[in-house]
């Protein structure tokens, strides 16, 4: 844990993967847990509780989350993690079962405790300069940008490269019709931070609190269709991990007074009820400030963000947007109470 506080903003990495045989089965999912462990020793952190479905498998992380799919890997930490490191490990044991990178996406918010992020995460620059050199040159189209807000408090940064013909070649109609949401919350409402604290000496496991979190916050009625991976941990704070089908959710919680933080993000499709979901997520937490990122294709899936939060007592106090070569767009959106 940082001196000042913990560091709840995450840093997020997204890794997609090509294969010369279409039929390319498991993929990445075939990698052995003692090497995913290696990976993760390299970022600082560890494995507390684990799910997964035919489509992927879930990670609930001590300090936030990983998903690994067949040809698709995200990863997402927390703290004073170094999780640009992760990067070498990864592109090794893709070479060994012949998986070609094809795009790479690192997105964070604006820590709250900069001056406590180790190397590469010293400054946005840094991680671009780490980022660089850590890529194979087939990623050639990249591009970096700091999206800011009114709110000096927040701000999203965002770095991508991809390889535009492995992109083209191996993307489908389907892929159009999701897009993921990264939704970063602070000042939450005091009485419902407490539900994320644990009484002390109850003698009940990490997964069996938060269980009893999940339900008593109705972090389980954001997707009732999801099955649901929680960890609650000492003396406070929780992550969960959800997983519908081929798309995953997940909620991380530093419910400290002070540097009170939560993030909720997922992949969702133009056909779902994103205002009702997101209205959930949100009033799970009421939180002073919150930015939502949305990364899509389709530009009109943003304007759902307001019809979800305004109704909350929110009002949106800026908005940018950039276009990212492999994904689309990224509109960034900050709200603040009335």
């Amino acid at each position: 844990m940082a001196v000042s506080g913990f560091e709840g903003f995450e840093k997020r990495l997204e890794l997609n993967f090509s294969h010369d045989d279409p039929a390319i089965g498991i993929g990445f999912r075939q990698l052995d847990f003692q090497s995913l462990e290696k990976v993760l020793h390299a970022v600082q952190c560890t494995v507390v509780s684990a799910l997964g479905n035919q489509y992927f498998d879930s990670y609930v992380l001590s300090e936030s989350s990983l998903f690994v799919y067949p040809t698709k890997i995200i990863i997402k930490t927390c703290g004073t993690t170094q999780l640009l490191k992760s990067i070498p490990p990864l592109l090794h044991h893709a070479a060994s079962m012949d998986l070609n990178i094809c795009a790479c996406r690192y997105t964070r918010g604006k820590f709250i405790f900069p001056e406590e992020q180790p190397y590469p995460h010293t400054s946005f620059e840094e991680e671009i300069v780490y980022l660089e050199e850590n890529l194979p040159e087939n990623l050639c189209c990249r591009k970096a940008s700091v999206m800011p807000s009114k709110l000096s408090s927040h701000s999203w940064h965002v770095f991508s490269a991809c390889d535009q013909s492995k992109m083209v070649m191996h993307k489908s109609p389907y892929d159009d019709q999701l897009y993921t949401l990264e939704v970063c919350m602070t000042g939450l409402d005091k009485v419902l931070a407490r539900k994320f604290f644990r009484c002390p000496n109850s003698g009940k496991t990490g997964d069996s609190v938060g269980k009893e979190m999940s339900e008593s916050s109705r972090v389980c009625d954001i997707n009732p269709n999801a099955l649901i991976c929680e960890f609650a941990f000492d003396t406070c704070g929780y992550s969960m991990n959800g997983i519908d089908g081929d798309r995953y959710s997940t909620i991380h919680v530093t419910p400290e007074d002070g540097f009170s933080y939560a993030s909720f993000e997922c992949v969702a499709s133009i056909y779902d009820d994103i205002v009702e979901v997101l209205n959930k997520a949100v009033q799970v937490f009421r939180p002073a400030t919150l930015s939502v990122a949305t990364t899509c294709t389709n530009r009109e899936v943003w304007m759902l963000v307001a019809k979800a939060i305004e109704p909350l007592g929110m009002k949106l106090r800026s908005c940018t947007m950039d276009d990212i070569s492999d994904v689309g767009s990224v509109v960034f959106q900050v709200f603040t109470s009335r």
